[in-house]
């Protein structure tokens, strides 16, 4: 019996969640976005930019839709031997969201913090603490797969809010690599494929009542120099799938 119990511990300490170890030091990136629907209209464009101070790097995703919407991600996290993520806030306001909310976590403490308007247009305050796992993937997914195995599976974690916190699963695969060009050029892309998994009885309800999340498609660069090209995804819970991918300026024409 004894020797089932260290058995039994070693195995749940093995399922532990475990963050990813740095196989490329970030650095500092500035990339232009488009947003568009799977019809391929333009939604919105953005930018993503990552700043390195030390171990640290601060990473921020800003979406301004045409309609005057904001989708904002500012994501702090440390890459000493592993990535772990510092702190998180999320912004999400217009016409374009059917909830407004900002979600704001700090891993150094657990604590959650969550501000939106309901369907009545009441504003509404949730604080909450969380055990939060040390492989959290809020607003560095992009960032974690162009430095993941693309032979292995990757698991990983995300707080999300219903409007209440919960924490989900990501199980990310390479399915393949996809062809694309670039000025008349052949290059490859890894197609990974992130699936949501809610988990416990309320990820049951979901599978029963199919409304489990969609997966979210992402495209990163292959080669030595692995960098986020697309995703087509929902931004939000029961949102509508849109595509982000990196844009290339556009110059006046000179007469």
């Amino acid at each position: 019996l004894k020797h089932f119990a260290v058995a039994v511990l070693l195995l749940c300490a093995a399922l532990e969640a475990a963050p990813l170890p740095v196989r490329h030091v970030q650095g500092y990136i500035h990339g232009f976005l488009v947003l568009k629907s799977m019809d391929d209209k333009v939604l919105g464009s953005g930018d993503l930019i990552q700043v390195p101070a030390g171990n640290r790097v601060t990473v921020n995703l800003s979406l301004h839709f045409a309609d005057g919407s904001l989708y904002e991600e500012t994501s702090v996290f440390s890459q000493s031997r592993n990535y772990r993520l510092l702190s998180y806030k999320q912004v999400m306001k217009g016409p374009a969201f059917k909830i407004q909310q900002t979600l704001s976590l700090d891993a150094s403490n657990g604590n959650v913090n969550i501000q939106y308007t309901d369907k009545d247009g009441k504003e509404k305050t949730i604080a909450d603490t969380l055990s939060l796992p040390p492989d959290l993937a809020n607003g560095i997914l992009s960032m974690l797969l162009t430095d993941a195995d693309p032979k292995t599976e990757t698991t990983l974690s995300m707080v999300v809010s219903t409007p209440k916190p919960r924490i989900v699963q990501l199980k990310a695969s390479a399915a393949n690599q996809d062809s694309y060009s670039l000025g008349g050029s052949g290059a490859k892309a890894n197609h990974y494929i992130v699936k949501i998994n809610i988990g416990g009885i309320t990820g049951a309800a979901a599978k029963v009542l199919g409304k489990q999340p969609p997966p979210l498609n992402m495209w990163i660069a292959a080669g030595n120099a692995p960098v986020f090209l697309k995703s087509e995804g929902p931004l939000y819970d029961g949102g509508p799938v849109w595509r982000i991918e990196l844009a290339s300026p556009v110059w006046p024409k000179r007469p």
